[in-house]
């Protein structure tokens, strides 16, 4: 069953409050019960709301980000964010989801968040309407220090290796670190099939379909038997 993930933004600057709540606001699993400047607004809504997740700035006035996480219920789940790398292992320490260095971009911030909905085992919607990948034809990732941008069209299929992904594209590959579960949940539905645990393909690719394996630019790719009767059902259907 799914459920609505409620959370506040912890941070004394405005500016990053609002870049946090804008990112957000796209994420249709998230609903953000209010912004908090400090340690004692956040305590408020903490003790009036029921609150799954905070997004917590670390260096603030008076009660810092780390003694604020210290004192809170261990299950409300924290995801650190600060312009100073140097916090990270006291972040880690406390056990947070995630450590979020400024300034944020949405992709970072969604792969923050999908990790908590991973510990957390509840299942949720992560993209809202407003940004999912059919309103666009292509996607960023990171990659060689950069933000690339891929164009569905130009996807052959794409693999998944340890904490990496492949972008398996007309012309090159395209590498970066990120699950495949995160990039599917970018992709248009529409357009691309997961087939494997560590392959998702383009559907207007395929050349040709057995029950074991799907053919793309000449390559056999595995159909493994948890995905079998989709993928079946879904090309049978095309």
């Amino acid at each position: 069953m799914s459920k609505i993930v409620n959370c506040i933004i912890v941070d004394d600057e405005p500016v990053a409050r609002e870049i946090i709540e804008n990112h957000l606001q796209k994420v249709e699993a998230v609903n953000v019960v209010a912004t908090c400047k400090n340690a004692i607004e956040a305590f408020n809504q903490i003790n009036s709301n029921q609150i799954d997740l905070i997004f917590l700035d670390i260096n603030m006035p008076e009660i810092t980000g780390l003694s604020f996480a210290k004192s809170i219920n261990k299950n409300i789940k924290v995801i650190f964010t600060t312009a100073y790398r140097e916090y990270a292992i006291d972040g880690f320490n406390l056990q947070a989801v995630d450590y979020l260095l400024k300034p944020i971009s949405f992709e970072r911030l969604l792969q923050a968040v999908n990790k908590f909905i991973g510990e957390s085992n509840v299942e949720v919607v992560v993209a809202s309407e407003e940004i999912t990948p059919e309103k666009n034809d292509f996607i960023f990732v990171r990659a060689d220090r950069k933000m690339v941008k891929i164009n569905f069209s130009e996807i052959n299929h794409i693999e998944s290796f340890s904490d990496y992904i492949k972008f398996h594209l007309k012309e090159k590959v395209i590498v970066t670190r990120e699950t495949i579960s995160s990039i599917e949940a970018k992709l248009p539905k529409a357009s691309f099939l997961r087939i494997h645990r560590s392959y998702i393909v383009s559907i207007s690719k395929i050349e040709s379909f057995t029950n074991e394996f799907i053919e793309v630019n000449k390559k056999a790719l595995p159909i493994s038997r948890s995905y079998k009767k989709d993928v079946l059902q879904r090309l049978e259907n095309v």
